[in-house]
């Protein structure tokens, strides 16, 4: 979208990505939160933007990518859990049931939200609904942008 070149370095663990930002060899990357929060919290690192396309309330003040000039930009990591396609929906609507209630409870909310995770519990069809329209959107961005794989 800012049609600006970089270069992707394909890491192996999130550990390592830090260990390269933390010592200089990498000057930016694009992180998850719950690995990069302890170096932010620490001052090791230095938080430029969030990539969701609200403010996270878990690094109050810092602004979002499109309010600092990237008009629509919002990329945002979903941990899911997925069981195989042919289990009975019976099974799949007590895990979500169970998964729902888990992360509403208190200590799991604060646990997650101290990482910089922010949680939501939903269903199955909302997560589908999600996913492709994610799916559609960034294919959208990577035809535009010309991005090919190597």
């Amino acid at each position: 979208m800012a049609r600006v070149n970089l270069v992707r370095i394909p890491y192996k663990s999130g550990a390592l990505q830090m260990a390269d930002l933390v010592g200089g060899q990498v000057q930016l990357m694009f992180a998850i939160a719950p690995t990069s929060m302890p170096y932010v919290k620490s001052g090791r690192l230095r938080a430029l933007a969030v990539t969701t396309a609200e403010p996270s309330a878990s690094l109050p003040g810092l602004p979002t990518v499109a309010a600092s000039g990237l008009a629509g930009y919002e990329l945002v990591t979903i941990q899911c859990m997925f069981a195989p396609a042919k289990t009975p929906a019976t099974v799949i609507n007590r895990l979500n049931q169970e998964i729902v209630r888990v992360l509403g409870r208190a200590d799991v909310k604060e646990m997650l939200f101290n990482a910089g995770a922010e949680t939501v519990g939903s269903s199955p069809e909302q997560l589908a609904v999600k996913m492709k329209s994610d799916m559609a959107r960034l294919s959208k961005m990577v035809k535009d942008a010309g991005i090919r794989r190597d």
